[in-house]
């Protein structure tokens, strides 16, 4: 069964292109799968500017902003038979509660599973828009703390929550790793793949980058990524 991977957290700068650059890596590169990105931020398309000549992806650009973007959404995946990542524009919560629905209610025909990551950051807005979300979409919902805000621990606002319980039943909390300013600026500034980058920085930078790709590798494998489920005993 194919997946969408919803990359979502409502607002501008929580660390939504990074995530989707990162599951568009591991699924082509770490999986050496091909995938459907839609990239739905067309204010801002730096993932799809990066990924726009990868033979490994079907770039997409869509507005979620109205009944036409989701419609076009499904018949998109309809009878797609490589995983989708859907990089999702700032304050999209409005979007998906109104015609969301065209998505999640043709599911089971799609064949496809909808899995959602959600950025958050230390802000309680953040999580306001996380407990949002989780009222309107259901399914495997992964809550990712950006460290390049701070440690874990000063999530304090997410981590003592009945909101982090409540997603925990759903999936896992994870953390994702900061990247180096320098490394970072230059992959957005050159419109650069990781994979394309560990062949053109400089020796320093491709440390920094092979690093973090190995941390972030270790977490969607550890997740189940792109990875096609064990068949059930029996």
């Amino acid at each position: 069964m194919a997946k969408l991977y919803f990359v979502g957290g409502s607002k501008g700068g929580v660390g939504k292109s990074f995530l989707s650059i990162a599951l568009c890596d591991w699924i082509t590169q770490g999986l050496g799968k091909k995938l459907m990105l839609i990239e739905s931020d067309t204010s801002n398309p730096d993932v799809g500017k990066m990924y726009a000549k990868d033979e490994a992806v079907e770039l997409v650009s869509l507005k979620l902003d109205d009944a036409d973007g989701w419609i076009e959404l499904v018949d998109l995946c309809d009878g797609c038979e490589t995983d989708v990542v859907i990089n999702s524009a700032a304050r999209s919560n409005e979007a998906i509660a109104e015609f969301g629905g065209t998505l999640t209610s043709s599911l089971d025909e799609l064949k496809m599973e909808l899995v959602s990551f959600w950025m958050i950051n230390r802000q309680r807005d953040s999580i306001e828009l996380l407990k949002r979300y989780m009222e309107i979409v259901q399914g495997p919902l992964h809550v990712v703390r950006n460290t390049f805000y701070g440690e874990p621990k000063r999530c304090e606002l997410f981590n003592s929550s009945k909101i982090r319980e409540a997603a925990e039943e759903r999936g896992e909390t994870i953390d994702f790793p900061e990247l180096a300013d320098r490394v970072a600026d230059e992959l957005y500034s050159k419109r650069l793949t990781v994979a394309k980058a560990l062949e053109e920085m400089p020796l320093g930078s491709r440390a920094e980058l092979k690093r973090w790709r190995n941390v972030i590798w270790t977490t969607l494998g550890g997740l189940g990524v792109g990875q096609v489920a064990p068949a059930a005993e029996g």
